[in-house]
């Protein structure tokens, strides 16, 4: 299970989140779909219930939905974002 940093803070809206880490002083904007990703892992979602979640809200293939989600994610821990 991913765990969101705990110097995190993030607003999530209708075009997407802004996500802001204090303890780098660096500011990311996300897309839905990224904000989608990060607002399941705030909450303790597994990664295969977020590429069921994505696959079944934004209509791609189960597959496409589970390989980008998973990439996300490792993007997000190589950028700090994930403890």
């Amino acid at each position: 299970m991913h765990k969101v940093s705990d110097s995190i803070r993030s607003t999530h809206g209708q075009d997407g989140a802004i996500v802001l880490d204090i303890a780098q002083g660096k500011i990311y904007r996300l897309n839905r779909v990224g904000s989608r990703v990060l607002e399941s892992l705030e909450t303790g979602t597994s990664e295969s219930e977020i590429a069921d979640r994505i696959s079944r809200e934004f209509g791609v293939s189960h597959d496409i939905a589970e390989n980008h989600t998973h990439e996300f994610i490792q993007q997000l821990q190589r950028t700090g974002l994930l403890g």
